[in-house]
């Protein structure tokens, strides 16, 4: 059916039918369709014709410079380090399908990809897959992970809603993946040439970016009291984890997605928050270091009254991860804490105070107050509580 043939009302063509007449309206007849394609198409398809490009040519995959490329993939190092493994899970995953994942730069260029062979249908993947190929908004048009580049946000882009003709035959969908200082880092796509997606690619592509994002949240942590922290324990080593990063000086200096919505502080992630610990997890920097000495997760309630389960563990300067080798947290000088209200309280602020002039070291505060070392773990339970 061509576009003259369409009917009037949108809400009763099949989606093919509903896309193309959006195009007429749009292209042709200067029209906003609102509601007939997604929000964020739309405004992808008038940033490319203010950027004068021409729906009716077809777009061409070419790889940017080769300085460039080399400058990209130096940049990209940490970000290739994070998603190494989880491309090599992506492989499986989509080995039954005919999906291929792309992972790119912040600014839309390949840096890494799922692509070994083409299928016999395929004509575009083998040449939009290439290490390289620049796939931001203003060199190929509308696409998932030009949308994902240019707005940080997850995106869908399905066949007519590409801008340029010759690209209708994909289908794409995309998700951000976030720094330690909250900025974009790069995007996953998962892309089919010619066949629709018979899966929830955006559910797919969110699962291994959360995953990818995190551990290079870790990896970009020096010198922080790294926080994994989930309703469950069982979803602690999952993309679904929340992470936190907490400084020597008893800050929160950044906080993933998951983070921010248990917390309550918002849903975008952001680095440099500077945040005061004890007011969003209820506990000093003492006491938490105290708790990452220990194994296992741990039982916190929150001041938001949500009770998660922690665990904790301090990255070093030198890329290492320790359990056990906890400095002392810097503290700051701040006024004179108000009196107990009950015995209980005070003997929680006494093994705070201890805990930190023993760098975190529980058994030696324990020793330092003459109690167990269960007795301090109770009491910083307790207080939590």
């Amino acid at each position: 059916m061509n576009a003259e043939s369409l009917p009037a009302n949108p809400f009763f063509a099949a989606p093919e039918q509903r896309v193309a007449l959006a195009r007429q309206r749009f292209f042709e007849d200067g029209l906003r369709p609102s509601g007939m394609v997604n929000e964020a198409v739309l405004q992808s398809w008038s940033r490319c014709l203010h950027g004068r490009l021409d729906p009716d040519k077809p777009a061409e995959f070419e790889p940017v410079t080769p300085s460039r490329v080399h400058s990209v993939l130096r940049a990209s190092r940490e970000l290739l380090d994070a998603a190494s493994h989880e491309l090599d899970r992506l492989r499986v995953t989509l080995a039954g399908t005919t999906s291929t994942a792309m992972l790119t730069d912040a600014q839309g260029v390949i840096v890494g990809s799922t692509f070994t062979q083409a299928r016999s249908h395929e004509r575009l993947m083998p040449v939009t897959t290439r290490i390289g190929v620049n796939l931001a908004e203003e060199a190929v048009g509308t696409t998932a992970p030009g949308i994902t580049a240019r707005t940080a946000q997850s995106s869908v882009v399905l066949g007519g809603e590409h801008f340029f003709g010759n690209v209708q035959v994909m289908h794409c969908a995309a998700a951000p993946i976030r720094d330690v200082r909250g900025r974009l880092a790069g995007v996953l796509d998962l892309s089919s040439e010619g066949v629709p997606f018979g899966f929830d690619a955006a559910s797919v592509v969110a699962h291994y970016a959360a995953e990818i994002e995190n551990r290079l949240l870790a990896a970009q942590s020096t010198e922080h009291l790294v926080v994994r922290m989930q309703i469950s324990t069982v979803l602690l080593d999952t993309p679904m984890a929340a992470l936190l990063g907490i400084t020597g000086h008893g800050r929160i200096d950044w906080m993933n997605g998951a983070a921010a919505r248990l917390l309550g502080t918002g849903t975008t992630a952001a680095g440099g928050l500077a945040l005061p610990v004890e007011d969003h997890l209820g506990l000093p920097l003492a006491a938490l270091l105290a708790l990452a000495t220990s194994d296992g997760p741990h039982p916190l309630r929150l001041p938001n009254g949500l009770t998660l389960w922690l665990r904790l563990e301090w990255h070093a300067r030198d890329g290492r991860q320790r359990l056990h080798a906890v400095p002392a947290p810097a503290m700051p000088v701040s006024a004179p804490p108000a009196p107990p209200a009950t015995l209980r309280e005070a003997e929680r602020q006494a093994v705070v105070r201890v805990l930190g002039e023993c760098g975190g070291n529980v058994s030696k505060a324990a020793r330092a107050l003459g109690v167990s070392r269960g007795r301090v773990y109770r009491l910083l339970r307790d207080g939590a509580a």
